[in-house]
């Protein structure tokens, strides 16, 4: 029986690490196991914290004890070989200082989200080494639910909204601990008197200054002097808006990433079309801000016979039917549309339907003219294209306005 070559071998080896590494990194890869790969990782977390709060009912974990038991040890063997997979080929990562076959593991290792897969594990590995309350550790199991952030597209948002906004986030959290401060400090001086065990200290008065500036306001601990209670009215009007403070600083970093990676999809449709790509970085940008994406159904109207040209449209991906009568025409990714009706100024003559999911860019009537004033070049191309249809339809019969679209 033939042995491998040892070349055969040591080749075999990069590139199971290369499809595992792009698998585990979908966003890497971007290939259908990968997605598959998380969407199954996204629903044994979600099962796992149905297990946890199901197994707190006593009565349901005493009558399927074997069940919870085994489910556990399934999802820790796979959370398991996840971890050390990931360790594994984390050395395929092209971002600097992974490479290196030790530093660029522990490197991995001390990254947050391997951080989190570990804490997902480490739990029921610790109870065979160490006793402890096993209704803790069942509790600590539910940080598994931090693994989501890296299938879920939403908290992988919010985790960057955070970081992105840390800076603000954290000045309205320093001015919100010195407002604490001073309103336990002054209710301190007017109730202390009145009620030393309830307000025996500052920080036994931190209780009720945070429970009003919260505006949850308990009521277990209320100022009973007139100038505590004056001073409390006034406490529990600046917390309404102090508290405020993070809702609207996070509110705009949300804000502000929704309107990052719509231009990121923009600037990458505006890049893929034949025209556009020529271009550089600054004029794609510049172009991206006229041009607005949309998606269309299969066998919908784009543009119907007899309507007014107030567009002009870019196909990205899928295919369209110019009927031109008796002529159909098909046009399919980086192909265009609209622009004769709009340079000839008359209405449109023709009807064009999507024969499957289009993604198109398309440009009003003003945006096309400013398009056209700001980049000549891009002008000298489209008419062109309109010349040569125009050439081609009429020399099947047709007139130039009959070959408008």
């Amino acid at each position: 029986m033939n042995q491998p070559e040892p070349n055969d071998t040591a080749q075999a080896v990069p590139s199971l690490k290369r499809r595992l590494y792009n698998i585990l990194e979908s966003s890497a890869g971007g290939n259908w196991l990968g997605r598959w790969f998380d969407r199954f990782m996204i629903v044994l977390i979600v099962t796992n914290m149905i297990a946890v709060i199901l197994e707190s009912v006593e009565s349901l974990a005493a009558a399927v004890p074997d069940f919870f038991w085994t489910f556990e040890l399934f999802s820790v063997a796979v959370f398991t070989v996840e971890y050390l997979a990931r360790v594994w080929v984390c050395t395929e990562n092209p971002e600097p200082g992974y490479g290196h076959p030790l530093f660029g593991r522990l490197r991995q290792m001390s990254t947050p989200m391997a951080l989190i897969d570990l804490i997902a594990i480490l739990p029921f590995y610790l109870a065979f080494v160490v006793s402890v309350d096993l209704r803790f550790m069942r509790v600590f199991r539910l940080l598994r639910l931090f693994k989501l952030t890296r299938y879920s597209s939403a908290l992988e948002t919010l985790g960057i909204v955070v970081y992105g906004q840390r800076r603000p986030l954290g000045a309205a959290l320093m001015i919100m601990l010195i407002v604490l401060i001073f309103a336990s400090s002054i209710v301190y001086l007017f109730e202390h008197d009145t009620q030393p065990e309830t307000f025996a200290s500052i920080p036994h008065a931190m209780w009720w200054g945070l429970a009003t500036l919260t505006t949850v306001g308990y009521g277990d601990v209320t100022p009973v002097t007139s100038g505590g209670r004056i001073f409390g009215a006034f406490i529990m009007v600046l917390g309404v808006g102090m508290f405020a403070l993070p809702a609207g600083i996070l509110a705009t970093g949300f804000a502000d990433e929704i309107r990052k990676r719509e231009f990121v999809v923009s600037w990458k449709l505006v890049a893929g079309v034949p025209i556009f790509a020529g271009l550089d970085a600054l004029r794609i940008a510049e172009i991206a801000h006229l041009l607005r994406p949309t998606m269309v159904p299969p066998r919908h109207v784009i543009v119907r016979h007899g309507e007014p040209a107030d567009s002009m449209y870019f196909i990205v991906s899928g295919e369209v039917e110019v009927d031109l009568h008796p002529e159909v025409r098909t046009l399919d990714d980086g192909d265009f549309f609209g622009e004769i009706a709009l340079l000839k100024e008359c209405e449109r003559t023709a009807t064009v339907t999507t024969v499957t999911e289009c993604r198109l860019l398309y440009l009003d009537r003003y945006d096309f003219r400013r398009l056209l004033r700001d980049h000549p070049d891009l002008e000298e191309t489209i008419t062109r294209v309109m010349e040569s249809r125009l050439k081609q339809l009429e020399a099947k019969g047709s007139t130039g306005q009959q070959a408008t679209v």
